[in-house]
């Protein structure tokens, strides 16, 4: 096995309790010591995508399903939240966009994958969700962390097809499409201005929230493709 970024004594004994170099640890091992990999390392194409996000601000919903046009722009955006423990230095929650989940790893320009999933999605008519892990009812050190519950119920109803069946509402302001009841998941969480105690200080976070991924999908308006990809975005 190969180990990076840990700390070994003289004798080559690793300390895996060491952090002094960074929080971020990896081995790597070869495929064949798992006992029922997959020899292709490939699998069939997927039926649901899910792109998780811990939104730090309380904005976002357990849940939302994804027109083509929104995957590719959430895809790009790349919106999540630095946490304690993910990077050395980060003691709360910092909000962050990384291009395609994944920004220092793509060599092309981001909207070059975004053209492709597009395409993937088209072709195998795949479903798209995004899914928040992060905060409800408040902003870090407000609001409380959504639960390990809501979250395996949001992914077991993608998973097993029931969330298609729902009923669904607007998401002001991001315009993507959330659920008005979903087994498991307490009413008020799907629409989190109801979480909020003051449903005037969400829509100012909420806002907030909106202008920030405007002012970062910019840098992607450099090519054609960018500028057309943002109308599927959020209003400012």
């Amino acid at each position: 096995a190969l180990l990076e970024n840990v700390v070994a004594d003289e004798n080559g004994v690793v300390d895996y309790k060491d952090g002094s170099k960074t929080e971020n640890t990896r081995v790597s091992y070869p495929i064949y010591h798992i006992d029922n990999y997959e020899p292709s390392s490939s699998a069939g194409h997927p039926k649901n995508i899910i792109f998780l996000s811990a939104d730090a601000f309380g904005v976002l919903p357990p849940v939302a399903k994804l027109t083509k046009e929104q995957a590719m722009y959430y895809f790009l955006s790349g919106y999540t939240a630095k946490v304690a423990g993910t990077e050395r230095g980060i003691t709360e929650p910092v909000a962050t966009f990384s291009a395609c989940f994944g920004e220092p790893f793509m060599p092309l320009h981001p909207t070059v994958y975004a053209k492709l999933l597009g395409e993937k999605i088209d072709k195998h008519g795949v479903n798209v969700y995004l899914v928040n892990t992060g905060w409800s009812g408040g902003a870090y050190g407000v609001g409380k962390r959504m639960s390990i519950k809501a979250t395996r119920a949001c992914i077991n109803a993608i998973l097993d097809g029931s969330i298609t069946k729902c009923e669904f509402e607007n998401f002001d302001k991001f315009n993507f499409a959330i659920p008005k009841e979903l087994d498991g998941v307490e009413t008020k969480l799907l629409n989190p201005i109801n979480t909020w105690t003051h449903p005037a200080e969400y829509n100012i976070s909420r806002d907030k929230l909106a202008k920030m991924f405007v002012e970062n999908f910019k840098r992607y308006e450099d090519v054609k493709e960018g500028v057309e990809y943002a109308k599927a975005g959020p209003t400012a």
